[in-house]
């Protein structure tokens, strides 16, 4: 392990040198893989992998320089759902999604008897404690080979040493500067004393999160958890209208899950379980969709489109109703039932829409139930280890708010509550009583890292970003995979489309043909027309046991490996 350290800290230069000649948006590698959204991320993965460390050491790795390269979408002050996959067969679902602080009640966001979800999107209130540096520390401690303070350091030195300032996050900066220009630890740490927000092109340098990242390779995660963090955090909630106090951050602990297991022509599928949504209705998509055979309609598209946008309708009609998290709200495993899936796909018509008015009513829903803007990225090893994981901290930039001299960006996760039943969120989602506030309950996700097997050995590790999209991206790169034996390269580009039950339409992308729109139109479907659905990440191997994957071509991302 010292040999492991010693030939890691060496690679450091190269790591921060951002030569990325193994990295590729579609590649084939043999020792291991690396796809995440960002090439300067999957580099840190790559160069972990070479020196020694397996996938779980370099999904940490790349956990922690997607916080400095793309702050708008994850980072240490939200939190993350780790699928892991380990060399011995032993699936292992690490939940660091953020929890509700103690004083957070069922109508902290009400005025007047109605929801403001001002509240829950932006500012003090808006953030659930974070969890994601306690799950990768729990990842690393248990199933990794090096201690936090390698895993973290190339993140630290790459916000210390800057980097070119992409485009991307460019827009995103200028897109949300009202947003985050409301609080003076963002200003200081992103305007930095200038008068104009950083543009494409500079080099871009987060000093304060250096320190920040620095601070927890040397002190290990009590310095955020039991230290300097949780006390400056908590003195800033309380001076500007927030609950979230030390205890709320002491109190954290991670959550260990059992997987939700389901199967797909003579694949086994495993996902994440409540409180994501994800792993939940990714399988029961599938098991309604298969009643169709989807493959003999090879050239119907249109067909397949209907039946596939009418699957996504039922089940998140259903995710509206049941789905919380399963320490306050009773989850039935019923939704992934093939007979009720059976008795779902028996509501769809080849020639029309059906009407689904509301919830269906799996079996067990009274005695058998589950237990108590984002990012995705995959990781294997040529041992056997398999990564999926999806980090975040909701919307752009969370909650808008850098605790002053941290350079940490806060979530939002608490707007991912129904904040009062039959009110939207953000992504115009609607929940029940199921997943209403309460103290120390963690909000419902749609988060759904992923891998399938064949004959029990692990073929693809997939997931995606973009809110309740997560869900149907990653069923239809399933299904463009294991109906259509497509690479990962030409399933991830396949035109997607989404429907959430409501509103009642279908979030279709632009480079979907427009006679299959027109038909899809035909049938009753009402269309939103949209250039893109999301960002997807995948990884599988090949029947030789080369790896292979893919970065979305909607996004910057890269695959890596060696």
């Amino acid at each position: 392990m010292n040999s492991i350290r010693r030939l890691y800290f060496c690679r450091l230069a190269a790591i921060l040198s951002l030569t990325l000649s193994t990295v590729l948006t579609a590649a084939q590698f043999r020792n291991g893989i690396v796809a995440s959204g960002n090439p300067l991320a999957t580099t840190v993965g790559v160069e972990v992998l070479k020196a020694g460390g397996n996938a779980i050491d370099a999904a940490v790795a790349v956990a922690f320089a997607l916080n400095v390269t793309e702050p708008h979408n994850s980072g240490i002050g939200g939190g993350c759902f780790l699928l892991i996959r380990r060399a011995n067969g032993e699936f292992v679902a690490i939940d660091g999604r953020e929890m509700a602080p103690g004083k957070a009640t069922r109508d902290l966001y009400l005025r007047g008897g109605k929801a403001d979800t001002r509240l829950s999107q932006t500012g003090a209130l808006a953030s659930g404690v974070p969890g994601a540096l306690a799950a990768y520390s729990y990842a690393l401690t248990n199933f990794g080979t090096l201690q936090i303070k390698a895993a973290v350091k190339p993140a630290a030195d790459l916000a210390e040493k800057g980097f070119v300032m992409t485009a991307h996050l460019a827009g995103r900066f200028r897109a949300m500067a009202k947003k985050i220009g409301q609080f003076q630890g963002t200003r200081d740490a992103i305007w930095q004393g200038k008068t104009k927000l950083p543009v494409a092109g500079v080099q871009f340098r987060q000093n304060d999160l250096a320190r920040s990242l620095h601070a927890i390779g040397e002190e290990g995660v009590d310095w955020f958890y039991r230290g300097p963090f949780a006390r400056n955090t908590a003195k800033w909630m309380e001076k500007n209208g927030g609950i979230m106090t030390r205890e709320d951050f002491a109190h954290y602990r991670v959550g260990l899950r059992q997987p939700i297991r389901g199967t797909y022509r003579g694949h086994e599928i495993v996902s994440f379980p409540p409180p994501s949504s994800g792993g939940v209705h990714v399988v029961q998509i599938l098991n309604i969709l298969e009643n169709f055979d989807l493959a003999a309609r090879r050239d119907d598209v249109a067909w397949r489109q209907h039946v596939i946008a009418e699957a996504m309708k039922l089940a998140f009609a259903d995710r509206a109703h049941w789905l919380g998290d399963p320490d306050f709200a009773k989850v039935p495993r019923g939704l992934i039932d093939k007979t009720y899936a059976k008795r779902l796909a028996e509501q769809i018509r080849p020639n029309k829409l059906a009407k689904v008015d509301g919830h269906g009513i799996p079996p067990g829903s009274e005695s058998d139930f589950f237990e108590r803007h984002t990012t995705h990225f995959c990781t294997a090893d040529a041992e056997g280890n398999w990564v999926a994981c999806t980090a975040t901290i909701n919307t752009s930039f969370g909650s808008g708010v850098i605790i002053p001299g941290t350079g940490v960006f806060m979530n939002n996760e608490m707007d991912d509550f129904s904040v009062q039943p039959g009110v939207p969120n953000a992504f115009g989602l609607i929940g029940s009583e199921a997943n209403s506030v309460a103290a120390g309950k963690r909000p419902l996700s749609s988060m759904s890292p992923t891998i399938a097997l064949k004959d029990g050995k692990p073929i693809i590790a997939l997931g995606a970003a973009g809110g309740p999209t997560i869900i149907t991206q990653t069923a239809q790169n399933l299904i463009a995979m294991l109906d259509f034996g497509m690479s990962p390269k030409v399933a991830i580009g396949q035109p997607r489309l989404h429907h959430q039950w409501r509103p009642d339409l279908v979030r279709v992308e632009k480079t979907m043909d427009v006679k299959v729109r027109s038909a899809l139109e035909r049938l009753g479907h009402r269309l939103s027309l949209t250039g893109s659905i999301g960002v997807s990440q995948i990884i599988a191997v090949e029947k030789d046991g080369a790896f292979v994957g893919a970065a979305d071509p909607r996004g910057i991302g890269t695959v890596g490996g060696y």
